[in-house]
């Protein structure tokens, strides 16, 4: 029997398991090694879509699905296929355009569950692929039929964030959909009540973990839902202070193993469950 038998640890990926340099630390890498084999469950959950978390995937070795999408999906890599979706309902569209026509140089991209179409561009959508290597997609939201996971907005003046925010509140369809901030420059619709919060409880659930006996680990606004959520919810030294202010443990940043800081705080009888 194993010291970590019955325990889900879910990360957050940039900011939180990831250097600056976009790798994972030999540190964290056999700390993560040493939880799986003491029976955990270790697996990551991001905004990204599971086409392009495949470097991540090889790299963490995940030995559960992971989240996706923000909480709109759970992926299972080795049966190559979701396991669990939520998706938009079609109103969706009618906040895109809302918010297309009132912020001029907003870029808007439609997230389906295999693909992504920019459907306006501006800096920020170009950044954002250079950064994730998408494909250059282009398409409008009259041509999209198919299931939709989430619409992201990127905001070219980050002083646009408040008012864009304040926009979407306010529209009649707006108690229909949750949003949140993913990025400092990137701003989402999701399917209501979705959030990294529901994703984690539902993992618990199709792998029969008690919910108390869950670990998540993050440093950003849409992980603030699943720090919450967790049994034992802790914010990386770099995360925000409106993060912070909701986790039950503070560990070291994310440039100093902070993923197996806390796995030797759990080892060590300093956290528990």
């Amino acid at each position: 029997m194993g010291k970590f038998d019955g325990v889900l640890m879910c990360t957050d990926l940039d900011g939180t398991l990831l250097c600056r340099d976009k790798t994972i630390s030999r540190e964290n890498r056999d700390a993560i090694g040493y939880f799986k084999a003491e029976g955990g469950l270790f697996t990551f959950v991001t905004g990204r879509m599971p086409f392009f978390v495949q470097d991540m995937y090889t790299a963490i070795e995940p030995n559960c699905p992971f989240g996706c999408i923000n909480g709109g999906g759970l992926y299972s890599h080795t049966a190559g296929k979701y396991v669990w979706t939520k998706e938009l309902p079609a109103e969706s569209m009618e906040l895109a355009a809302y918010a297309e026509r009132e912020i001029p140089d907003l870029g808007v991209q439609v997230n389906l569950f295999d693909r992504i179409y920019f459907c306006r561009e501006n800096e920020a959508t170009a950044r954002f692929r250079a950064v994730t290597r998408v494909p250059d997609l282009r398409g409008r939201y009259e041509d999209i039929v198919e299931p939709i996971a989430k619409i992201v907005f990127c905001v070219q003046d980050e002083s646009h964030m408040e008012r864009l925010a304040a926009l979407l509140a306010a529209h009649p369809l707006a108690d229909k959909f949750s949003f949140i901030r993913s990025e400092r420059t990137l701003y989402e619709i999701l399917p209501k009540d979705v959030s990294k919060g529901t994703v984690l409880a539902k993992l618990a659930e199709l792998e029969e973990i008690d919910l108390r006996r869950t670990v998540a680990v993050g440093d950003y606004n849409n992980d603030i839902a699943m720090i919450r959520t967790a049994g034992l919810g802790v914010a990386v030294a770099n995360a925000r202070p409106e993060v912070k202010a909701v986790a039950d443990f503070i560990t070291v940043d994310n440039e100093h193993h902070a993923i197996a800081a806390i796995i030797d705080g759990l080892d060590g009888g300093r956290l528990t469950l």
